[in-house]
């Protein structure tokens, strides 16, 4: 039987992949590709904190990616919706001293410094229009947004066992080009991206960092770069990524 990573490998693999003190990370994740892990998510989140440091935060997606709006909205509740985005956001959406935004659908937690201010704002309404935004609620990907925060502050996104299929910050790349599209024409149609073509494109191009962390194939890159690389691929060869 393999014997499970612990919490001192973790945060080993956490720094040789390029994670540093006073980072700004989002995460998207597969708990089940770490592979065993000795003390479970906890020990995941854990080690990630070690490696950010006390001057560092942490995001993950809560997203409640029920099939309706209407499923969405009736069934959210900021402190008892789980997220259906994988375990290790869920365990993590649940440990005492994390915030989470208030988002019927695209609710984003966060841990560590300035956690609680970071993703106080999601009701405000300033900023992008997206397909998403639903009154009461603010603009998904809106200035006060933690995603758009993130973008802006400069975070990194690691990649944790999953591919670009779950990449959302794609959809920031479709709502910036949408709102661009939408300055010259009120009735512009919102275009979907195909995700895997765009990681592709992104893999070839992007200054990004690849390694393992436990069993899994994990990338960093940051996300000002990724979303503003993609756009300007989008808006000059938009025709192999329509989805």
């Amino acid at each position: 039987m393999k014997i499970p990573y612990t919490h001192e490998k973790l945060i080993q693999d956490f720094t040789d992949l390029g994670i540093e003190k006073a980072d700004t990370l989002f995460i998207h994740s597969s708990f089940k590709s770490l592979g065993a892990v000795e003390g479970g998510a906890g020990t995941v989140i854990s080690a990630l904190e070690e490696a950010v440091g006390q001057d560092g935060l942490i995001l993950m997606p809560t997203f409640s990616l029920l099939p309706s709006r209407e499923e969405r909205v009736a069934s959210w509740n900021i402190e008892k919706t789980p997220s259906t985005v994988g375990w290790l956001t869920e365990f993590f959406r649940q440990m005492p001293g994390t915030y989470r935004s208030d988002h019927y659908s695209h609710a984003v937690a966060a841990r560590g410094k300035d956690a609680e201010a970071f993703v106080s704002d999601h009701l405000r309404r300033e900023g992008y229009r997206s397909p998403w935004d639903y009154y009461p609620w603010g603009k998904t990907y809106g200035t006060h947004s933690p995603m758009f925060r993130a973008y802006t502050a400069n975070g990194k996104l690691l990649m944790l066992g999953v591919d670009y299929q779950t990449s959302t910050y794609i959809h920031l790349v479709e709502v910036i080009h949408w709102n661009k599209r939408l300055s010259d024409d009120s009735q512009a149609a919102y275009i979907g991206l195909k995700r895997p073509e765009l990681g592709e494109f992104w893999e070839g191009v992007g200054p990004l960092k690849q390694g393992p962390v436990g069993d899994s194939v994990c990338r960093l890159f940051h996300i000002k770069t990724y979303v503003d690389t993609l756009l300007v691929e989008v808006e000059h060869n938009p025709e192999p990524y329509v989805g």
